[in-house]
């Protein structure tokens, strides 16, 4: 095959040949070799952690969290790319969950070495993690693939938020995340049997899956209803008077 048979092969630029940044350290029992020794359904349960980009301008990106099992993804606004916002956004999960639904919640949560992770402590007090445990883990350095779910599932996000598009996450407010995230978890999944994400993560996590997805506005949306075209946030913006994001 060629690259101009392959749909999203023909769409991304070159890679840049920069010199890779520097790893975040963090403690031995955090390595991705710690996280595997948890066990198969340990780490099949996880959750995956990253960040999501806007335009060259802006200050403000997405904290985006995955659910393994369920496919279920939350994206949480940052005003920055870094290890502050980190914490008072995912403190923001705590307060939703509190703390016996934090540590019920996340079991263990795998993200990278990014600059914006390198508060463990911060990170790991924010998701229930006790005195003797560890439920926070890293990636290797410059392995992403290692928690590729997450990687996957930015696809959906960038259907509505296309990068490159000179779209200001700036701008986005509550409304236009639920709205996003309300259409990605709406869609149905093969690995799910043909599932949403959303409903696979309240037969999971029953209370808890219910609270978080009340809270940030996820809705179950008809299949005949989907729309994952930046048309949607674009409309829903225009009809509340809010300027375009780009």
């Amino acid at each position: 095959m060629t690259n101009m048979e392959l749909r999203r092969k023909v769409g991304y630029r070159p890679r840049s040949h920069r010199a890779p940044k520097r790893a975040t350290p963090h403690s031995p029992r955090r390595s991705h070799a710690a996280f595997l020794a948890l066990g198969e359904d340990a780490c099949a349960a996880a959750w995956e952690m990253d960040t999501v980009e806007g335009s060259r301008e802006d200050s403000a990106c997405l904290l985006t969290l995955l659910h393994r099992p369920s496919r279920l993804q939350l994206a949480l606004p940052l005003a920055a790319k870094d290890a502050e916002s980190v914490a008072a956004a995912l403190g923001g999960v705590r307060s939703v969950l509190g703390a016996g639904g934090a540590r019920r919640v996340f079991r263990a949560v795998l993200t990278d070495n990014g600059a914006e992770f390198s508060d463990e402590g911060a990170i790991a007090a924010l998701i229930g993690e006790g005195p003797g445990e560890t439920r926070l883990f890293y990636c290797d350095p410059r392995r992403s693939d290692q928690k590729g779910a997450c990687e996957r599932n930015h696809v959906e996000i960038r259907k509505l938020l296309p990068k490159g598009r000179g779209i200001r996450f700036d701008r986005l407010a509550p409304a236009d995340l639920a709205l996003a995230m309300s259409h990605v978890n709406s869609e149905p999944r093969g690995a799910l049997g043909f599932a949403t994400p959303a409903r696979a993560f309240r037969a999971m996590l029953g209370d808890d899956a219910a609270a978080l997805l009340d809270a940030y506005g996820i809705e179950d949306v008809p299949v005949d209803g989907l729309d994952l075209t930046p048309g949607l946030i674009a409309r829903a913006r225009a009809e509340r008077g809010d300027a375009p994001l780009s």
